[in-house]
């Protein structure tokens, strides 16, 4: 799966998500996400504007990257949902999980 990626000031990589993440392409949208996040990454945005849907399987690939940032010491960020993403991440209480901010450079900001 080819995530568009950016690097961005002071370290911070950013991530396009593709237009949907089910069960058919979860575990290739988290390789991806590995792969585009260096060791020597420490914080990521992952910006969801592209992202129509999300199951529950694509929320628990964003888990798992986020937790392997947040043990070495680093964040993930997620911005520019789309109202039924955003409204998926506040059914399952993601957005008290992993910060949710309204545009790319809300997110770059919260992370410096």
């Amino acid at each position: 799966m080819d995530l568009a990626v950016t690097q961005e000031q002071g370290g911070i990589v950013v991530i396009g998500a593709p237009e949907r993440v089910d069960g058919t392409n979860a575990r290739d949208f988290q390789s991806a996400l590995e792969g585009a996040i260096a060791d020597n990454t420490r914080a990521a945005v992952l910006d969801m504007s592209g992202l129509a849907y999300i199951s529950s399987a694509g929320l628990r690939a964003i888990l798992l990257i986020a937790k392997s940032l947040q043990g070495r010491d680093g964040s993930l960020s997620v911005c520019s949902l789309t109202d039924s993403v955003k409204e998926v991440f506040e059914i399952s209480g993601f957005d008290n999980v992993i910060p949710v901010r309204a545009s790319r450079e809300d997110a770059i900001a919260a992370l410096n």
